[in-house]
């Protein structure tokens, strides 16, 4: 391995057993953040539906389109292009709950469905490079990504029994897809 580069770790290991105070404090974590973002769409005058939920070992909230609202895409601008304003949100986001908690939050943030749709195209993506990988024999280098997008890959290529690692400094850090 050369530096810069790090090995994809197998999702199973990922998934620790959560405890019923690691639920509590993940919850607490949303509770903080969807206050957090209701001032702020209210600041914004945007209309939109906040749903909380704990996935992955940390807390997930997600900005939905308000139900009826036909001004749906105003949410799009909280996404930005290539979803950097969201990026940007998140790390807000998480800095607001850091502010109440006292500690480090990994939380995740979606707003109108930009993450999940582009956790879907990667995994695709992902896919294909395995696909390719296993025809070829030969390494694939895939884009440069962000580290929510790298995981994503990394995941998608572990559950088809392929290795991956990243390699590269950020932002041009990306993932290389290897033969098992």
């Amino acid at each position: 391995m050369t530096e810069g580069t790090t090995p994809a770790v197998e999702t199973a290991s990922r998934k620790a057993t959560l405890t019923a105070d690691d639920i509590g404090r993940l919850e607490q974590e949303g509770e903080i953040a969807a206050d957090y973002l209701e001032a702020l769409l209210d600041i914004a005058d945007l209309d939109g539906d906040i749903d909380m939920d704990v996935e992955g070992g940390r807390a997930s909230v997600s900005v939905i389109p308000a139900e009826g609202d036909e001004a749906a895409g105003d949410l799009d601008r909280l996404v930005g292009r290539d979803g950097e304003v969201l990026e940007a949100l998140q790390e807000l986001t998480r800095l607001a709950v850091h502010r109440e908690t006292g500690e480090r939050s990994r939380l995740m943030l979606d707003i109108a469905g930009f993450r999940a749709q582009r956790r879907r195209d990667l995994a695709q993506q992902a896919t294909e490079a395995v696909e390719k990988v296993k025809e070829t024999g030969e390494p694939v280098k895939m884009a440069p990504m962000t580290p929510f997008e790298r995981k994503v890959v990394h995941d998608t290529v572990a559950e088809a029994g392929l290795r991956s690692e990243s390699e590269g400094e950020e932002p041009q850090r990306c993932v290389v897809v290897l033969p098992a």
